[in-house]
């Protein structure tokens, strides 16, 4: 059955590129209406659909936009949350331009959305089929979705700094994996890109409580990593969030090689453009059982986040 939160629950914040103050309320949904955002802060119409086709084009953070010009920035970390723990249906009420970024992870949106618990709704849930492979390219890396019977990630990170370094992981995301293996990784960024990012107007509300920096050898974040190879699994992190965009769960293998938010949803868009390439269909229990949030508990959680 599909699901959504069982009452509202709500986060306080700045953004981490904005640096605004913001509060966030996920609020219950009804069945098949999907996630949506609500900028209540804007006049008009400041609803604004969570799907991979009103992503707009955004540096460092994926963004999504009404046909008013209402958006919300860095929803990755919120959408991997409630993909994470099985939430198909919620209403996200947000009174700034940017979702708070916490503590740079998925893990405090994991741990209040599994604490407060999910409603079941009254309507089957509908996943999406991968049915052969799609692939995208770019000078930077490639990103591919391929069949599986369940959600699976893997990806590959390359970075000059040695505190990163190459790094290779491929987790199957079913049975609560997410909660257990990715939430608590948080983002990353290396010091010597700090400046030129808030020359850019960007990571303003960045601090080394909300991500990890990097320099060389040295993490230089107070507490050093939470996992050795957290980098990587924040990216697979980042990309949970961005494939919760397609409209409902995925069935697929999704592989990142040095890949990002837009190569994410460049994918998306050609995998809804090839023809073959997913159908929707309507999980019976068997199917069910492999969705990431089917076995996601408050207990699993790791103890660092």
């Amino acid at each position: 059955m599909q699901r959504t939160v069982k009452s509202d629950v709500r986060f306080d914040g700045v953004g981490l590129h904005s640096g605004r103050a913001a509060r966030m309320v996920i609020r219950p949904a009804t069945a098949e209406q999907g996630i949506w955002f609500h900028r209540t802060d804007v006049e008009g119409d400041g609803l604004i659909a969570a799907r991979w086709d009103s992503v707009e084009p955004s540096a460092l953070c994926t963004r999504i936009t009404n046909r008013s010009g209402a958006s919300v920035s860095t929803i990755e970390h919120v959408m991997a949350a409630l993909a994470g723990t099985g939430i198909h249906n919620a209403l996200i009420e947000i009174d700034g331009p940017e979702v708070p970024i916490l503590d740079g992870s998925s893990a405090p949106f994991v741990r209040a959305l599994l604490a407060r618990g999910a409603r079941r709704l009254p309507a089957p849930v509908r996943a999406l089929e991968v049915l052969r492979p799609v692939r995208v390219e770019t000078d930077a890396g490639w990103a591919e979705l391929a069949p599986s019977e369940s959600f699976a990630v893997a990806f590959h990170i390359d970075f000059p700094d040695a505190a990163i370094g190459a790094q290779n992981l491929s987790l199957d995301l079913s049975n609560g994996a997410f909660v257990r293996e990715l939430c608590d990784a948080r983002t990353f960024c290396r010091q010597s890109d700090v400046a030129a990012m808030r020359a850019a107007g960007l990571a303003l509300g960045g601090s080394m409580r909300n991500a990890v920096v990097v320099e060389g050898d040295r993490v230089l974040s107070p507490g050093g990593l939470r996992r050795a190879d957290e980098a990587v699994r924040h990216k697979m992190l980042d990309a949970v969030g961005d494939l919760a965009l397609a409209g409902g769960p995925v069935l697929g293998r999704y592989t990142g090689f040095r890949a990002g938010h837009a190569m994410t949803n460049m994918l998306l868009r050609k995998l809804f453009s090839t023809p073959g390439a997913v159908r929707m269909v309507t999980c019976d229990a068997a199917r069910a059982a492999h969705l990431p949030g089917v076995g996601a508990d408050l207990s699993e959680m790791p103890a660092v986040a």
